[in-house]
């Protein structure tokens, strides 16, 4: 699929039978032996009887015990072979889907999505694992009804009336059944849905356990979860209900026609217009047709649960990407960031130049405007009005290497993934314990290295778990201050450390940002305001003063608010 904006849960389908067809092609036709085969033994077991009652040569009866032998032998291999290449194939499949999930999660450019990491989770596991099963029902569905024809064929040799009945029998039995097909599919996708959801709150407080307990919030997060339990298991329990009357109404109307073919097919033998091999091979037939008319009954409503799976992946794989495919790069390694008259509520009007060299701090009212000039930065939201450049490059043309390279926008909602405290601060390891030295003291994460026996090697559990929230913070740090961007902007780094490590990090980051570096913290800690060679006020979305803290400090406003 080249474009995925066009992608639909049809298309999905389609291609994934399009790309495995080489191995389907493969497997559909020794399934569809294994099924014929499967059909054709109450045939043969009849031809069996009759050459035995009838008195037939023993060459003749010999014949059809060795097609029995040949039958059975596709029976046990036909099956076993054929599943082989589908189940290949559908293991395959949702491997791809699996990937393109996550490279769509993991793209340079970002991914604009709102929902729960449980959700995303859920979509890579339960419906890539549901998409790939509409090979399955295809080649059983196609088994199914190649098996009925055939039925169909002999039983019009044997009986015309017996073969109309079955012709028109078995489509007017599916059709009915196909009546509850639309309610099983739209359950299924409902249960899909309420599953996704409920996983997806699980995920989320068991990432925000930590601070939920600091708040007293279990209560409240355990019952909105205990809400989307209950709401998915009760539309596990209607999908179950559903499936069992689909069921229940196939096996009621099979079991009508499968009992009408056999009452005319012992009329006939006892008028003696069929053979008794013939009574014995129809009754088998009939006792057989149950299979695949339950096979086609539960098609579609099995096609619409895959193909809801297929829908939500192809909904999610259509979400936009955050940063626009920018194609310039800065004139120089070292740019400066520069913002002039830019609007995006709150933020109205701001003017905010950072050249290599300085540390400014930038202490903001209002938390919403802080968390949009991160947004702005970090290419998460455009601007209503105004630039926004690094250089003499607009951010939002930026190409997604060059960005990379010269700018890194570290918010305070920072991630810490599971592996060691090495692969946190340098999770591409370009750097040996000399080089990570000076940002680990910077950061004061040598502190946290330091309280460990295995130091570097100290493992970390998903989510920074086994972390307090200061070291997440001190080891984030870290992380930013080893990509050594030419421009760094931070969020309220040190809101979680306490006072005195605060200090030491407002003094040391000065070690590691040499005179071509632009810092920009954003911040309303004393600790940092004292240290940035600039401090600029921002009050409801604009600049309303700058200079040095000592010089900012003669203002009431201003000290009133550090103050605070």
């Amino acid at each position: 699929m080249p474009e995925h904006h066009r992608a639909t849960g049809g298309a999905i389908i389609r291609r994934a039978i399009v790309r495995h067809r080489r191995r389907l092609l493969i497997g559909y036709p020794l399934i569809i032996l294994w099924q014929l085969a499967e059909t054709l033994v109450p045939v043969v077991i009849g031809l069996v009887i009759d050459q035995a009652v009838d008195g037939g040569s023993v060459g003749d009866l010999a014949w059809t015990l060795a097609v029995m032998v040949a039958l059975f032998a596709v029976l046990s291999n036909g099956y076993r072979y054929g599943s082989r290449f589908v189940v290949r194939s559908m293991e395959t499949e949702g491997h791809l889907l699996r990937l393109e999930i996550s490279r769509h999660v993991l793209h340079p450019r970002g991914v604009r999505s709102d929902r729960l990491t449980g959700e995303t989770l859920s979509l890579a596991t339960s419906d890539a694992r549901l998409v790939p099963l509409v090979m399955r029902q295809l080649g059983f569905a196609l088994a199914s009804l190649t098996s009925i024809v055939v039925v169909a064929v002999y039983v019009l040799q044997v009986d015309v009336t017996l073969g109309l009945l079955i012709l028109l029998g078995v489509p007017g039995t599916v059709a009915v059944i196909q009546l509850l097909a639309p309610l099983v599919a739209a359950r299924a996708r409902r249960q899909q849905e309420r599953t996704a959801t409920a996983a997806g709150l699980a995920g989320d407080l068991l990432q925000g356990l930590r601070p939920l307990k600091g708040i007293g919030g279990e209560d409240v997060a355990l019952r909105r979860y205990r809400a989307a339990s209950q709401d998915a298991s009760r539309a596990t329990i209607s999908v179950a209900r559903s499936w069992g009357y689909l069921s229940g109404l196939t096996a009621a109307l099979s079991g009508l026609l499968l009992a009408a073919v056999a009452l005319v097919a012992g009329r006939e033998a006892l008028a003696g217009n069929i053979s008794l091999g013939e009574l014995v091979a129809l009754v088998g037939l009939t006792q057989f047709l149950a299979e695949p008319i339950r096979a086609l009954g539960d098609f579609s409503a099995q096609f619409a649960a895959s193909r809801a799976s297929a829908g939500r992946i192809a909904a999610f794989l259509r979400s936009p990407r955050i940063l626009r495919p920018g194609r310039q790069e800065p004139a120089t390694e070292r740019p400066h960031l520069h913002l002039s008259g830019a609007v995006r509520h709150p933020l109205s009007g701001l003017d905010l130049e950072v050249t290599p060299g300085e540390i400014v701090a930038v202490t903001i009212d209002d938390p919403a405007a802080s968390d949009t000039l991160i947004g702005v930065l970090s290419g998460e939201q455009e601007l209503e009005s105004g630039h926004a450049r690094l250089g003499d490059v607009d951010l939002a043309e930026l190409t997604i290497e060059s960005r990379r390279r010269h700018l890194l926008v570290v918010s305070h909602h920072t991630e810490v993934f599971e592996g060691t405290l090495r692969t946190t601060v340098d999770p591409l390891e370009r750097h040996d314990d000399s080089a990570l030295a000076p940002v680990l003291a910077a950061s004061a994460a040598d502190e946290v290295v330091g309280l460990h026996p295995d130091g570097l090697q100290r493992s970390v559990r998903a989510g920074g778990a086994s972390l307090s929230g200061g070291q997440r913070q001190r080891l984030a740090l870290a992380r930013a201050l080893a990509t050594d961007a030419p421009v760094l902007v931070l969020q309220d780094p040190t809101s979680a450390v306490d006072a005195v490590t605060e200090q030491t990090i407002a003094e040391g980051l000065r070690t590691v940002r040499s005179s071509e570096h632009a810092t920009v913290v954003i911040t309303s800690s004393p600790a940092w305001l004292q240290r940035a060679d600039r401090v600029v006020v921002v009050r409801e979305g604009r600049v309303v003063a700058s200079g040095t803290h000592t010089e900012l400090m003669a203002g009431d406003d201003y000290r009133e608010a550090v103050a605070r």
